[in-house]
């Protein structure tokens, strides 16, 4: 990992990821502070047995935002302090949607101190009860010892508290999948959807494929979904015991929902569409080690750029390759990262240790970039990646999820369908606001300019019934006999409140990122706002002020 992670994150990660919790800490005995971690900003660094100074490792300090909890400690605390430490737990937990992280032994001001196997033992079962009263699940993340100058051995415990909220089924996170052609894309979400190694012929990737070109030429050309799931102790779900998308939703906690792109460049329009319309959270880039950064993969990672989507990236086909080829894949890809354009930080993940601590530090800045190499066929580091999608957080905050969810509603349509005995069907993303069944909506605009009203007759969600869309969530809804012919993709339903208009000439601030020949009054472009895709003509350039 490259050295500014250090100077990223105050000086707490050492080169290949975790934090360094060795060497002897310069801090007070855990005997001299409070059962349950003291009051926030009172505590204070002691010194060694030593008497001599040195340079302890730290975390960051601790948020009061965010879904990162310190404590030194949690013993015996009172039955006030027990029902104040829950509150708190509820509100990391809705800090991070449903998700939150305890470091045990840790100092609010990030000093990592310890503590001993009794006394950790007694935190952990506090924790427990804690999450019991929350109705939330624990997971022990990871156990590090530290080097205290004492006899008895000291430990560092990371715990992943996660909970479901009541108005939700399972937390969400949607994560597109970019690369060149035939880098493995669809075969890796294969892979990890369906439980089974590739045989080094695609085998994997079929029943991804939704037409049967795709199958003929093993090239995707259209946007698939598939969805992982994840239980609250962290377990992998998907259909490797023959389940249907619907038990897995039932069994999942937490589900991550792949957005599967072309990767060619004849269908390039189509990755752009897939990138604006669906809203992913991130975006995982796949480069094949053998090739290293060829065909569309800078115009990928330039997409991502320029649409503030954070991503991570993947090596894949390292079985095909000796080690010193991966290794130079890996430096031509930290090259192109540090460039003025990208300003990112490349973390190369080689343990289950670095994949927590990717994780934690991807959602916190959006300069750090994973960097994952695995391979489809043998299975090699399939594993890292599967622990950094289960402990990556929501990547928006609650605050702005809220204020979303108070605005009027408006859904935006990128799939039409007819559905034997339900009707017309719509498939896309509510943007903003609450939609729920039986509302109101209209929709538009049609040829003519007009909105036309139309009932929400039911809502689906991965395949699965669902009563309530909230803004940010993808789903298809059923509009009963509203005629087809009448929908097309691009338009919004919308609240009849928000009484809406259109327009045919409007400004934009654009930055050219490349471009082969002049650009100027009378060009012709597609124009890409959301999910809609409309040709125009430039009608005047005016100088930047």
């Amino acid at each position: 990992m490259d050295s500014r992670v250090s100077e990223l994150f105050g000086g707490c990660c050492r080169p290949g990821g975790g934090p360094a919790v060795g060497g002897t800490l310069k801090a007070r005995g855990a005997g001299g502070s409070s059962g349950c971690g003291g009051p926030k900003g009172k505590k204070k660094n002691g010194r060694n047995r030593g008497g001599k100074a040195n340079n302890p490792p730290y975390l960051p300090p601790e948020a009061e935002d965010g879904n990162i909890e310190y404590k030194l400690k949690l013993v015996n605390p009172s039955q006030y302090r027990f029902e104040h430490l829950v509150t708190q737990m509820k509100w990391r937990l809705q800090e991070g949607r449903g998700e939150a992280v305890y470091q045990i032994g840790v100092e609010d001001n990030g000093l990592l101190v310890g503590l001993a196997e009794e006394e950790m033992r007694a935190s952990l079962k506090t924790l427990h009860r804690m999450a019991e009263k929350v109705g939330a699940d624990i997971t022990v993340l990871r156990e590090r010892e530290v080097d205290y100058d004492s006899d008895m051995p000291r430990k560092i415990t990371e715990v992943l508290v996660r909970k479901v909220p009541d108005n939700q089924q399972f937390l969400d996170l949607r994560v597109a999948v970019l690369g060149n052609v035939d880098s493995g894309k669809s075969t890796l979400l294969g892979v990890l959807t369906q439980g089974e190694l590739d045989n080094g012929r695609g085998r994997a990737r079929l029943n991804l494929f939704r037409h049967l070109h795709e199958i003929q030429s093993g090239r995707t050309s259209s946007i698939s979904f598939e969805i992982l799931g994840f239980n609250s102790k962290g377990e992998v779900v998907n259909y490797s015991d023959s389940r249907t998308a619907e038990e897995i939703c039932e069994s999942s906690s937490k589900m991550i929902t792949f957005i599967d792109l072309a990767g060619h460049h004849k269908y390039l329009h189509t990755t752009i569409f897939g990138l604006t319309s669906y809203c992913p959270d991130c975006a995982l880039l796949l480069v094949s080690a053998n090739t290293g950064i060829a065909g569309t993969t800078r115009e990928h990672l330039g997409l991502a750029l320029a649409l503030k989507v954070p991503f991570f990236i993947v090596v894949s086909k390292v079985d095909l390759c000796a080690k010193t080829t991966v290794e130079r894949t890996v430096r031509q890809l930290e090259r192109v990262l540090k460039q003025p354009g990208c300003h990112k930080v490349p973390m190369l993940v080689t343990s289950e240790d670095d994949a927590v601590t990717a994780a934690q530090q991807f959602a916190q800045s959006p300069n750090v970039t994973p960097i994952f190499t695995l391979s489809s066929v043998s299975g090699e580091s399939l594993d890292l990646l599967k622990v950094f999608l289960n402990i990556l957080p929501p990547l928006t905050n609650s605050k702005e999820q809220e204020e979303l969810m108070q605005q009027l509603t408006e859904f935006q349509v990128d799939e039409i369908y007819t559905v034997p005995e339900v009707g017309t069907v719509v498939g896309g993303t509510l943007s903003s606001g609450i939609c729920r069944e039986g509302d109101r909506l209209v929709v538009g605009p049609a040829d003519d300019g007009r909105f036309l009203e139309l009932r929400v007759c039911s809502i689906q969600r991965n395949r699965s019934a669902c009563r309530v869309l909230r803004a940010g969530q993808a789903a298809t809804l059923a509009l009963g006999d509203f005629d087809r012919a009448l929908l097309r993709k691009g338009m919004v339903m919308v609240s009849p409140e928000m009484n809406p208009t259109i327009c045919s000439v409007f400004e934009a601030e654009i930055v050219l990122l490349f471009h082969a020949t002049t650009f100027r009054r009378g060009f012709q472009v597609t124009v890409h706002v959301g999910n809609v895709r409309q040709t125009a003509v430039v009608e005047k350039i005016h100088a930047k002020a």
